[in-house]
């Protein structure tokens, strides 16, 4: 009688124990097979912050795996483990979901360093006063801009203002400086934020016509939350026009900052209008820069642009797209989608895989359909020679190819605003793989 009660017991634990571990082998299983691809086509490098596994600490928990929402994280041998390297974007959630603390959030990685100026918890630099949010200090992630922009102003708000006309100036029109503003208002502080372009948003602004942003809910000063998961860029700009409506930011447009000058009482920011003195600056500006160029001859061409606005206006044209990210696969695929439309795609590599290693996984898959059916030509180990009016010579490989085109859009980022930091006098460390 004993031994049927604990049967009754003991079978029905067995049966959940039995499908517990098969359903964990076939996710091991799937999670192999994806680690094996992503080596295999050379996607291996994450492209911003990402996390960085203890093994040692790592007790297979798997709350890392269900709190990424790019699914990016797998279970190896009972270890969480970086299995979509490229998909990683920076959410940083799988380190607070992590109940071991085997998870610490990183940049650049051993083969690859990335520039990331060098703040305090308070996103003030080595030089006090001077503050960096957002993208410039690796946070290109909209929710993780805003908030960034927001508690450095809270840090800024409590320094004495030393009887400068303002107590801050921001510069950059993006998430984190208008998270930045709605604070500065809230706070009752002074100040005065800068926009280089035509329009808020910073690389928001920039995004081709109906691209998708993706942001989580975050918490506006005044406002409350803001309650997006995946929004288009009109949608977004549309909101953020009406928060400005609301709460009266006022911003300077089509001013750009040109330098940053210490004083006894903190600071003078040149702009192209004017000059300003403040007690604090906040850098809120994108990492991109001045755009990369091709050193082609030709290249100061009209037709020759570093960004897609709207992809109608090359309607029934020879277009070639340069570069191997998001921007590139996401501007020559809307232009290929436009009717008449012949869109070709340059990139460095030799392979596909390594070419778009830094595009997400769904523009990949896209570009490939995109090519597999003619839509797009794709040339790997490429790059553009010479840029005529109404054609332009592109070597691939060892052979060279004269084409019809009539626009170059070339998205092969910026170079950083490195020399500028470094002319104020902030620190610059290259992080491979440190926090």
């Amino acid at each position: 009688m004993a031994n049927y009660d604990l049967a009754i017991y003991v079978i029905p634990l067995a049966i959940v124990v039995f499908f517990y571990l098969r359903g964990r082998s076939q996710k091991e299983t799937a999670a192999v097979e994806q680690l094996s691809e992503a080596v295999e086509a050379g996607l291996t490098e994450p492209s911003s912050l990402h996390p960085l596994i203890n093994l040692q600490k790592c007790l297979g928990a798997g709350s890392c795996i269900t709190a990424c929402p790019e699914n990016a994280i797998g279970m190896i041998k009972g270890k969480a483990v970086l299995i979509n390297p490229t998909h990683c974007i920076g959410h940083g959630a799988c380190a607070a979901a992590c109940p071991h603390g085997a998870i610490t959030l990183v940049f650049g990685t051993e083969k690859r360093g990335m520039d990331i100026p060098q703040v305090s918890p308070t996103f003030e630099t080595n030089v006090p006063g001077i503050f960096i949010a957002g993208e410039l200090g690796g946070m290109g992630l909209i929710r993780k801009a805003v908030t960034q922009g927001s508690q450095a102003m809270e840090s800024i708000s409590k320094l004495k203002n030393n009887d400068n006309p303002f107590d801050v100036v921001i510069v950059g029109a993006g998430p984190a400086g208008l998270g930045a503003a709605l604070t500065a208002i809230d706070k009752k502080l002074r100040y005065l934020l800068i926009e280089q372009e035509e329009s808020l948003g910073g690389a928001i602004f920039q995004y081709p016509r109906n691209k998708i942003a993706m942001t989580a809910p975050v918490k506006l000063p005044i406002i409350g939350e803001m309650h997006f998961k995946e929004v288009s860029k009109e949608k977004l700009l549309e909101f953020w026009h009406g928060v400005i409506a609301k709460t009266g930011i006022k911003i300077n447009l089509n001013e750009r900052m040109e330098g940053i000058t210490p004083t006894d009482k903190g600071f003078t920011v040149k702009t192209s209008k004017g000059s300003y003195e403040t007690r604090a600056v906040l850098l809120s500006i994108g990492r991109r820069g001045t755009p990369r160029k091709l050193g082609a001859p030709g290249e100061d061409l009209p037709k020759v642009v570093y960004r897609l606005i709207d992809p109608e206006q090359y309607r029934n044209m020879h277009v070639l797209v340069v570069g191997g990210g998001d921007s590139a696969l996401e501007a020559a695929m809307a232009i290929a989608d436009e009717p008449g439309t012949t869109v070709s795609l340059a990139a460095r590599a030799d392979s596909f895989g390594a070419a778009f290693s830094g595009a997400k996984a769904k523009n990949r898959d896209r570009l490939q359909a995109m090519s597999d059916n003619g839509k797009i030509k794709i040339y790997l180990k490429s790059g553009v020679k010479t840029i005529d009016k109404k054609t332009l010579v592109i070597k691939h490989g060892d052979q060279e190819s004269e084409i019809p085109n009539d626009g170059v859009i070339v998205c092969a980022g910026g170079t950083l605003p490195t020399p500028f930091l470094k002319s104020i006098g902030v620190m610059v460390e290259t992080k491979f793989g440190t926090e």
